[in-house]
């Protein structure tokens, strides 16, 4: 997994019931774009430290709007 500031991640929930949730990638660490990133989650506008699992995903911010 790779990712660039601006980027979406997603994290799906992995049990039945859980919310989906989507966070913008605020910094990238490692210059390769390697885990982990600081995201900034929509629902809650808390910066945290995200080290991803298998339910996440990259979207890469040109395919979402600003």
């Amino acid at each position: 997994m790779n990712a660039s500031v601006g980027d979406r991640l997603v994290l799906a929930g992995i049990h039945v019931g859980d919310p989906r949730r989507v966070g913008v990638i605020v910094e990238v660490p490692h210059p390769d774009g390697s885990p982990p990133y600081r995201v900034r989650w929509a629902d809650s506008d808390h910066d945290v430290l995200v080290f991803p699992g298998p339910e996440a995903h990259v979207e890469p911010a040109a395919s979402h709007p600003a």
